[in-house]
């Protein structure tokens, strides 16, 4: 099924920003794993919890994308700013049509998050 919500332009930008995005978001966690490292804890205490945080991070779509397909972009996309890999300014570059789904996508997410509240 196509989907008229991007442009080809926004396929192109999105595969080329991808890479920058995840390795971005990886010296971060890198950052965050070498904190738990300088922990004043047992080493294995810093193992355990390194081993816990990488198991968990790893399937984050800032660090894994499997499948990197055109018609999953928009998936991708909401994935990354989930995970806090991408911010809404990171996409300014991209068509309005992808921004406007992807702010309807969020305004969708928030209130279905007050209602939990």
């Amino acid at each position: 099924m196509h989907d008229n919500t991007f442009t080809e332009k926004d396929w192109k930008l999105f595969r080329k920003l991808l890479p920058r995005w995840q390795e971005r978001y990886m010296e971060v966690l890198v950052k965050e794993y070498s904190a738990i490292l300088a922990k004043d804890v047992n080493t294995s205490e810093k193992f355990w919890e390194l081993e816990k945080r990488i198991w968990t991070d790893k399937k984050k779509s800032g660090v894994c994308i499997r499948g990197l397909r055109r018609s999953q972009m928009l998936e991708h996309i909401m994935s990354l700013l989930n995970d806090g890999t991408i911010k809404l300014d990171d996409l300014e570059d991209f068509s309005d049509s992808l921004r406007d789904r992807l702010d309807s996508y969020i305004q969708l997410m928030e209130n279905i998050e007050s209602r939990k509240s």
